[in-house]
């Protein structure tokens, strides 16, 4: 194992309150493997990311628990379920809101690899 892998490895245990509104827990996300990283997230009841986007990379959400409303564009707001994946394309603006009493936890798998240099807040877009 790299050095780098070994701190990912490190660093998955530990969950750090993200800009965009959610606890985040780096599982994956090491220069030695560009291609993707994964993140488990949590989001409080009654709470929400803000609008967001991620310059050249793309995201999947997959939904382990809770109840959530998920926004990606300009397509309508959709309610997902534990099991749903929900796909990012790169640069679209995308945020989700916890709508019930107990954590949201997904995991945001990103390809190429989430760097903070892609994030950016955003307005709302229009409908």
């Amino acid at each position: 194992m790299t050095e780098s892998q070994a701190d990912a490895a490190r660093s998955a245990a530990e969950y750090f309150f993200a800009a965009e509104g959610c606890w985040i827990s780096e599982w994956w996300n090491t220069p030695d493997d560009p291609a993707a990283s994964i993140a488990r997230a949590r989001v409080e009841p009654g709470a929400g990311t803000r609008w967001h986007r991620l310059a050249g990379t793309s995201e999947r959400y997959v939904i382990l628990a809770g109840r959530r409303r998920v926004e990606v564009g300009t397509a309508p707001p959709r309610d997902v379920a534990a099991g749903d994946v929900v796909l990012i394309p790169a640069a679209t603006a995308q945020r989700i809101r916890n709508t019930g009493d107990d954590d949201l936890v997904f995991l945001a798998i990103c390809t190429p690899r989430f760097r903070a240099d892609a994030y950016t807040s955003v307005d709302e877009p229009a409908r």
